[in-house]
């Protein structure tokens, strides 16, 4: 690791950065696992819940950078195709 003082800020951002962007990492696996969970349970009322409460996550974690546009954009579409096929 470098010494100069700006290169130590830089290495404390990152630190502050990456646990953020993990908590939001994990945020997502748990919010699609209960959209999955609803959907084997067959229950349309708590999967459409499920549904909108993964969907506002996800376009959050794209919109900060978390993750890519695309991806929150492809795994969205997913929930919503598995929760429409279970209807």
């Amino acid at each position: 690791m470098a010494n100069h003082k700006s290169a130590l800020k830089r290495h404390r951002q990152s630190l502050v950065r990456n646990s953020r962007n993990n908590m939001v990492r994990t945020r997502i696996k748990n919010v699609v696992k209960e959209v999955h969970s609803a959907v084997d349970l067959k229950d349309t009322e708590l999967a459409a819940t499920a549904l909108r409460k993964a969907t506002s996550i996800l376009d959050a974690a794209a919109t900060k950078k978390v993750i890519h546009a695309r991806a929150a954009s492809r795994r969205i579409s997913r929930l919503h195709a598995a929760v429409n096929k279970m209807a």
